[in-house]
């Protein structure tokens, strides 16, 4: 905190009395009050535009009941993100004390490091009974966190991915409290297209129906189970299509005339089972879809959801997200971020230059590293995550003698897992360590009783910790940038002036319904709901945005993040 703020520590369990602690700028204690539950909305907008920052456990836990009163935060610190990043990050000198405040180790992020980690794994051990709310616990973990970021040294970047997370989660907690606006008439008519009327009394729809008849006439078998593919592999054996699975990558492979059909009725189910009635009543009421996001949900950092499937909304249900009247969408996405962001990391001007003010695929087209766009994505991508055969392995040579200092970075972050040591994003979130499952093998295959078995598998397990560990810093800094881009995008947005009553989104809530605000969030894409009065004051706030991301990254570094960006009302004509 800079010598003005005031930080005010909110603790208290459901249903009782809040505590308000109020905290100089060196983190003592200048005041507490404990006010009614019913006073804590008031009190939060009363404190609107200062330089206030309230801490709290969790912002999920506190931060929509102030938006269901039509109250909204400016800054906050979330002391249960913040404190997954601080208890693993290798840049923290003294991470004792934090680590021993077993009780705060709920966050997403907490996932155990198998001999290859998945990079889009979410957690399966996260406790279900959160972080503690009082203000005792509250007060000493904050204590506990500003210590480990004092023990990181001078440069700042731990408190910025801190503050960048925390503002990520009010992020989150208002856009599942706005919804994303979503036509259920289209929805409807889009389902009905696919797969025909909605079936009153149960069982399949119409299409999939008579596809499913068709599949078990050519399999020969009126029973047979189009659901369960180790029953399809089985029907499949007995006509002579030798599949082993029933991935649509490995159908593909055999000519018979079931294949089509087959492919097709396993597009449909998937289109019923994730987005289809079921989807349609349980997760949009009141012309919004309402998701659950989960901020810092995967190990890199990028966002999770854990309802309603907000991460893989098909492209074919776009054309369900449309506008209010009198509203418009400002839809962004950002091009290559990923290797943008490593050129930045890795001060590489030669693969900047490729960048500069155009699609950065055709930038290495035309520095002569490769002869199309197509090897420029394949060379790239086999880059950050690790491709060794095919065409990247074939490629991946040229972008090091073209882009030495950006190879060089992932191939040292590489080598660095494969040793079992851990590599740290551009801000200081650390990847997970090394299992002792892991560990125990390199151990035996390199003493004197390890097998060739033992020795093989270990290369392997090796070799794919490389791969993560590569990715990692990749992925985790494009996140970074992408949650400071959003953090800012939410405050330029707020500073714009409400629309009069007769112009509001109340659908938005009252928090959010009379101003342009975040609709939706993807990885590398975002969406705001504006008011058409302010669309192209919006489209010039979210191109600033992108660039004042990268000179908060990366300073003076000439990188830049070109946006392709749409003003429409009708999100599939983005």
């Amino acid at each position: 905190m800079t010598p003005d703020d005031v930080a005010w520590v909110v603790a208290g369990a459901a249903g009782v009395d809040i505590d308000l602690v109020r905290l100089a700028a060196d983190g003592t204690e200048v005041s507490r009050v404990r006010v009614p539950t019913g006073e804590f909305a008031g009190r939060v907008q009363a404190a609107r535009g200062t330089r206030v920052r309230w801490v709290w456990s969790d912002t999920a836990h506190w931060y929509p009941r102030l938006l269901a009163e039509g109250v909204r935060v400016e800054r906050c610190r979330d002391l249960r993100l913040c404190h997954a990043i601080l208890r693993d990050s290798a840049l923290v000198a003294d991470a004792a004390p934090i680590r021993s405040a077993r009780e705060w180790d709920v966050d997403a992020t907490t996932v155990p490091a198998p001999e290859a980690p998945a990079l889009f794994a979410l957690a399966t051990d996260a406790a279900a009974s959160g972080p503690p709310h009082d203000a005792a616990s509250a007060l000493a973990e904050f204590a506990r966190q500003r210590a480990a970021a004092a023990s990181a040294g001078g440069n700042g970047r731990l408190d910025l991915l801190c503050a960048a997370e925390s503002a990520g989660a009010l992020v989150a907690a208002e856009m599942r409290a706005a919804g994303l606006p979503w036509d259920v008439a289209v929805h409807e008519r889009i389902l009905e297209d696919a797969l025909g009327a909605r079936p009153a009394g149960g069982g399949p729809p119409e299409r999939m129906a008579i596809l499913a008849a068709e599949i078990r006439g050519l399999l020969g078998d009126p029973q047979a189970s189009l659901d369960s593919p180790p029953k399809l592999v089985r029907s499949l054996h007995r006509i002579g299509v030798p599949a082993r699975t029933t991935a649509k990558w490995e159908l593909g492979q055999y000519e018979h005339p079931v294949i089509a059909p087959l492919l097709e009725y396993k597009r449909l189910a998937r289109l019923l089972s994730a987005n289809g009635w079921a989807w349609l009543d349980e997760w949009v009421h009141e012309g919004r879809f309402r998701p659950v996001y989960i901020p810092a949900g995967v190990v890199t950092g990028r966002w999770a959801s854990s309802g309603g499937g907000a991460l893989q909304i098909p492209r074919l249900l776009r054309a369900a997200v449309r506008a209010d009247p009198g509203w418009t969408f400002v839809v962004a996405d950002v091009a290559q971020l990923e290797p943008r962001v490593l050129a930045g990391m890795s001060g590489d001007t030669a693969l900047a230059r490729a960048a500069r003010g155009h699609d950065l695929y055709s930038g290495i087209v035309d520095s002569g590293a490769v002869a199309t766009r197509a090897e420029a994505k394949v060379a790239m991508l086999g880059a950050m995550y690790g491709a060794t055969t095919g065409e990247s392995g074939r490629l991946v040579p040229r972008l090091r003698r073209a882009y030495p200092r950006a190879m060089r970075l992932v191939d040292d972050a590489a080598r660095v897992g494969e040793e079992g040591d851990v590599v740290s994003t551009w801000l200081g979130r650390t990847s997970p360590r090394a299992s002792e499952r892991w560990l125990r093998a390199q151990r035996v295959a390199a003493g004197e009783t390890g097998s060739a078995v033992d020795r093989d598998q270990a290369r392997r397990a090796a070799g794919d910790r490389g791969r993560f560990t590569r990715n990692f810093i990749v992925q985790g800094t494009a996140a970074e940038w992408a949650l400071a881009w959003l953090g800012e995008v939410r405050v330029r947005l707020d500073a714009l002036p409400p629309v009069p009553a007769e112009e509001a989104a109340p659908r938005s809530g009252a928090a959010l319904g009379d101003r342009p605000h975040l609709a939706f969030f993807l990885h590398d894409e975002l969406i705001v709901h504006t008011p058409a009065r302010h669309a192209d004051a919006a489209a010039q706030i979210v191109r600033d945005c992108a660039a004042s991301a990268g000179r908060l990254l990366f300073g003076d570094f000439p990188i830049d993040f070109p946006l392709d960006l749409k003003v429409t009302t009708m999100a599939d004509k983005a």
